[in-house]
């Protein structure tokens, strides 16, 4: 009987991890100093430089998951993470390329996935 409730439980505790973990929205916002940012960003010239191909989404219902899909808040406060996008690509966090279709949207460099969790 314990066997079968403690079962339970981790089962019920493993779907609520999936859950939260896909319910990550992509929404970010540019700060303007580094020292603001959570996170800093440079942008490639090409999609094969990046770690992560970044699609701008119009609405924030469409920044789905952790794939890339990304929303800019006009506030930071309504963002999931704040960003500053630096000269360099040796004092950035994450490179990024934006692609023109949300289903070029993708990781490329699955090792910085957890920067955008």
């Amino acid at each position: 009987m314990k066997a079968i409730k403690l079962t339970g439980r981790i089962l019920m505790l493993s779907v609520l991890t999936l859950l939260t973990s896909y319910s990550f929205a992509q929404k970010v916002y540019s700060v303007d100093s580094k020292y603001d940012a959570q996170i800093k960003v440079y942008v490639v010239d090409s999609k094969y430089d990046a770690d992560l191909c970044v699609y701008k989404v119009s609405s924030q219902y469409d920044a789905e998951g952790n794939s890339g899909l990304w929303f800019f808040e006009d506030s930071k406060y309504d963002a999931d993470k704040t960003i500053y996008f630096v000269d360099s690509k040796y004092d950035a966090d994450l490179l990024i390329y934006f692609v023109d279709s949300k289903y070029d949207a993708e990781w490329r460099n699955s090792n910085k996935k957890q920067l955008m969790y």
